[in-house]
């Protein structure tokens, strides 16, 4: 999944990551709004993880967004 179309739609797809991530609150993912790197940088935070970590989590996470993600509230 392209990661634009993910930020453009991430009211959306927003509760996907909290369903992967747990640990993450409402606020940090409003403060994320979308963009990668600081959703790296959360799941950083709150799980103690490296970068290289964050981002093999958010890579695979990436690799399963399916279309189905945006037709959420339609």
């Amino acid at each position: 999944m392209n990661w634009d179309r993910i930020e453009g739609n991430w009211k959306q797809v927003s509760g996907k990551a909290r369903e992967q991530w747990g640990k993450l609150t409402d606020d940090d993912l409003d403060v994320v709004a979308g963009r990668r790197d600081q959703l790296a940088g959360k799941i950083q935070e709150r799980y103690g993880v490296a970068k290289d970590e964050a981002e093999k989590q958010l890579a695979e996470w990436q690799r399963n967004a399916s279309d189905s993600w945006f037709k959420q509230g339609q």
